[in-house]
């Protein structure tokens, strides 16, 4: 399995932008993928995660409302629409996957990790 994340960039305070990540490998069906994004001199944090089939959906309740984690089963994409953005969104996001269906909030649980996008939101 790889991963390709994108879409990250400068936006202003209020501002949506909608990350992808490409899945190249089989079983994007049954992966439970997850988004998770690492602040400038923090931790990596959990963002919301996605049963394979897409049917269930996790976020980190403060994001409730704005974040939407979705699967494209068509084109194999993992995206995630951010809407009305914060300057404490700032961060690089990940994208990362299982082969497992289930959906985790654990990183430890994902063994495939794109490389990072980076989200800059200015007040």
């Amino acid at each position: 399995v790889q991963l390709q994340a994108s879409g990250g960039g400068p936006v202003q305070a209020g501002g949506s932008l909608r990350l992808s990540c490409t899945f190249s490998g089989r079983n994007f069906y049954s992966s439970g993928m997850g988004w998770f994004r690492q602040a400038p001199g923090k931790e990596r944090e959990f963002v919301a995660a996605i049963h394979g089939t897409g049917v269930r959906k996790d976020y980190k309740d403060s994001l409730k409302g704005r974040f939407t984690i979705s699967k494209d089963f068509t084109n194999d994409i993992l995206n995630l629409q951010m809407n009305d953005l914060e300057p404490d969104d700032t961060a690089v996001y990940f994208c990362a996957a299982r082969l497992a269906a289930g959906l985790t909030r654990a990183s430890s649980q994902y063994p495939y990790w794109g490389r990072g996008t980076l989200v800059t939101v200015s007040s």
